[in-house]
């Protein structure tokens, strides 16, 4: 009763030195919400006041915290920083508000969001502590429990996504390795032509099997990208057509024809890889062997760009001209035609200004840029 007493005077004191009336402090006592004020002014500042709440919060009776310091609610798993933070506040005289592990009188554990203010006198000197406290035990187990949930969930991303890359590198490189055993047999495929050819007399079958040889050596070409590629899904037409160009050339010993390229870079899907490697293997070879006869010199324009929604693949040259009668029944450019329906692509062969010009117009549908 005394401690009652002892605590009651030192409420009733705080209100005559504040200018707070008697129906005040009461509320104070009779609130719901946890409440302590501590004497600055004494050593260890110790509780001089704690409302009935506080009581039920921490199993206490009121004898058994008057004149201690609030460090009893602290035990083995209170986080040493926040205790450390907390007397770091009263020392400096400022508020504080943050959520601290503390234990009951039987030694079961809350979380507490504690609230801390000084109250100054007329003067501005610190002579009391008010405290509130408000058990969010449950607040705490739900965002434990959301962060354990993520946790798990990150670590299930993580090993899923593991398997998937896994996955990708099993199928990336077997994937490489069909690209590797396909272009070396056409490798082989391409040396017994060779050798054919160069064993052929018949001027007429010597050209045919040189169209074959570049056909087969363009679809070469395109696994041999794909070999190299560290996307197997992808296939870098512009590069393709550098290596083209330089193998063709470099076979036909032509060093009077000028080749200039003017290409951006276009990936296209690898199952359109060859059959558009086809498309500009045959246009190529045409304007090299056709468009120059007899030594005569000129140039060749390979040129990819984007236009209308459309990739553009040109190939032009300053030569002789494409005959009608080869403009329509030439094996090449029939060749040219079946390929570009296979690629809903459109094809247009047209007279420049001197030579020939065939433009061919993909869609970029199913085309990465």
């Amino acid at each position: 009763m005394t401690d009652y007493l002892q605590s009651q005077r030192a409420s009733d004191q705080l209100a005559a030195e504040h200018g707070i009336d008697d129906p005040f402090a009461a509320a104070i006592r009779a609130t719901r919400m946890a409440m302590i004020v501590t004497d600055a002014t004494q050593a260890d500042n110790p509780i001089i006041f704690a409302n009935d709440a506080f009581l039920r919060l921490t199993g206490y009776v009121r004898s058994e915290i008057i004149g201690r310091n609030c460090r009893f609610l602290q035990g083995p798993e209170t986080d040493p920083a926040s205790v450390a933070e907390l007397r770091g506040a009263i020392a400096d005289g400022e508020d504080i508000a943050m959520d601290i592990l503390n234990y009951r009188k039987d030694g079961s554990t809350f979380w507490n969001a504690l609230y801390l203010s000084p109250v100054r006198n007329k003067q501005g000197q610190i002579i009391y502590f008010f405290g509130s406290q408000l058990d969010v035990s449950d607040k705490k187990r739900t965002e434990d429990h959301l962060r354990e949930t993520r946790s798990d969930l990150e670590a299930a991303v993580e090993a899923r996504t593991r398997e998937l890359t896994q996955a990708l590198e099993q199928k990336t490189a077997l994937l490489h390795e069909v690209d590797h055993r396909v272009k070396n047999n056409l490798q082989l495929i391409s040396s017994l032509l060779l050798l054919q050819n160069r064993r052929e007399k018949e001027p007429g079958v010597k050209a045919s099997l040189r169209g074959i040889l570049e056909r087969v050596n363009a679809i070469a070409t395109v696994h041999r990208r794909l070999f190299q590629s560290a996307d197997v899904e992808r296939f870098d037409v512009s590069a393709f057509v550098r290596d083209l160009v330089s193998d063709m050339t470099g076979s036909a010993n032509r060093e009077e024809i000028r080749v200039r390229l003017d290409l951006e870079r276009v990936d296209v899907a690898a199952s359109k890889a060859a059959p558009l490697a086809l498309v500009i293997s045959e246009l190529f070879s045409n304007a090299l062997r056709h468009a120059f006869p007899d030594g005569r010199p000129g140039e060749i324009l390979v040129s990819i760009t984007r236009l209308n929604g459309d990739f553009r693949i040109e190939i032009a040259d300053d030569g002789v001209g494409l005959s009608e009668t080869a403009r329509s029944s030439g094996f090449g450019l029939t060749i040219v035609q079946l390929l570009c329906q296979q690629l809903k692509a459109r094809s247009e062969t047209t007279a420049a200004d001197s030579g020939t010009r065939v433009v061919i117009h993909l869609p970029v549908n199913g085309v990465h840029h």
